[in-house]
């Protein structure tokens, strides 16, 4: 059922509002001694879902033994980011996900199953994990919470992902990744309806049905006018209704659908959130339905100083690196360290653009760096961060169409984890 709804383009809930509807929520929950709440990490620090679960605390306190961000292979949270993420919040109550050793497997999806919601992309049985603590620890009542925004491995991010995913083990993640992959990101992102969220509804229908999960939902997303990021939507329910409906709001606020391919994009990826390319392709993801052929990518990528958060991802890819699908999927078949890490090598297809259009990073300059060799090294064009930021400068770009002084038109997002671009050419509903 849904416990609470609010949102539309217009809507701009501000904390107070968030605070509102939530306890709103909370006032219909019975028997309540013992909460969980499984937010996002850091790197959805415009979720909201930091003050939502430092909300939570001040309703519950006591109450509310255990916070788990849902890292998935993410690096665990610093202790300034936990602060800066989550406010009040006690730092004692985080734990820190382990995906390889801390889950549980509670159910199979049959392979018969993942191959005919996938249309014979896959064919192999699926587990269902979760971080033994949502099982061991007694709850009554699991908050899951995050933002419904697209997304390149699910269609639209949140709901079951969280938890699946979130919380989920090394074998769950990678098949997962692979199946969206192998299906083709075009034909995921943006729908709420994908094979991979098939596989997870599955899950939670025979697997997980009886945790006390409730999802809490944002609906985040850049306002033109001022440039300002702002929740709104905001939906909160236990079954695949609320994220359906935070869905539909969702493409209405992140997804711009452009009359014509775009020539040259220019995607700035934010220090504090984007270190990694694991993170930070998402400026390829999210604007490769928008890009014409033969276009150009450009990302400004002040922080970037690995590929993989984690160190046995960030191997892979400097060893096979971003050179598209079929030359993956042989490197697959032919070496077993990839077969056994899909998600590995489902992400360097993700941030391939297949030969059509190329793809410029351009990292800071500092100590630990990612350097030019080490860019070229995966298939990246590497541009020189002062000399394009001259030309591209960020301070003076609004998000969107630019004209240049010398005439030159531009696209530039601000910030690619917020939106999803494509020519209405290619996006097929």
């Amino acid at each position: 059922m849904i416990y609470y709804e609010i949102g539309s383009t217009s809507h701009e809930l501000s904390k107070e509002d968030l605070k509102k509807g939530l306890f709103a929520a909370f006032e219909q929950l019975k028997d309540v001694n013992k909460v969980l709440a499984v937010p996002p990490d850091y790197t959805r620090l415009p979720s909201r879902a930091g003050e939502l679960t430092e909300l939570t605390w001040e309703y519950y306190g006591d109450k509310l033994t255990d916070v788990l961000p849902a890292l998935g292979t993410h690096s665990p949270m610093t202790s300034e980011q936990i602060h800066h993420m989550f406010g009040k919040l006690p730092a004692d109550l985080i734990r820190p996900h382990d995906w390889r050793n801390d889950v549980v497997t509670v159910g199979i999806v049959p392979a018969e199953f993942v191959k005919e919601v996938s249309e014979g992309a896959v064919e192999f049985p699926w587990p269902a994990q979760v971080n033994k603590l949502l099982l061991e620890g007694n709850f009554d009542l699991i908050l899951s919470i995050g933002q419904v925004v697209p997304h390149e491995v699910v269609g639209m991010a949140n709901y079951n992902k969280n938890i699946f995913v979130g919380t989920g083990g090394s074998e769950g993640i990678n098949k997962s990744h692979f199946v969206g992959a192998a299906y083709g990101m075009e034909r995921m992102m943006g729908h709420a309806d994908t094979p991979v969220r098939k596989v997870f509804n599955y899950a939670s229908d025979n697997f997980t049905q009886d945790l006390p999960i409730l999802y809490v939902q944002t609906v985040v997303g850049l306002d033109k006018t001022d440039g300002k990021i702002k929740c709104r939507g905001l939906f909160i329910g236990d079954d695949f209704e609320v994220f359906d409906k935070a869905a539909k709001l969702s493409l209405q606020v992140n997804f711009e659908m452009l009359d014509r391919p775009l020539k040259k994009v220019v995607v700035w990826l934010d220090p504090t959130e984007f270190k990694s390319t694991w993170l930070g392709n998402k400026s390829v993801y999210r604007t490769r339905m928008a890009i014409d052929d033969e276009g150009e990518l450009i990302v400004l990528a002040p922080a970037l100083k690995e590929f993989g958060e984690d160190k046995e991802i960030d191997r892979l890819i400097r060893k096979y690196g971003y050179f598209g699908t079929p030359t993956t999927l042989k490197a697959v078949e032919e070496n077993k360290e990839l077969q056994d890490n899909l998600g590995a090598a489902a992400h360097l297809i993700h941030g391939s653009s297949e030969g059509r259009f190329s793809i410029t990073y351009c990292p800071g300059k500092k100590a630990g760096n990612l350097t030019q060799e080490e860019i070229e090294s995966v298939g990246f064009i590497y541009g020189d961060f002062d000399e394009v930021t001259a030309k591209y400068d960020p301070e003076k770009l609004k998000d969107g169409f630019n004209i240049l002084p010398d005439g030159e038109e531009i696209f530039y997002i601000s910030n690619p984890a917020i939106g999803l671009w494509a020519y209405k050419e290619r996006f097929k509903y």
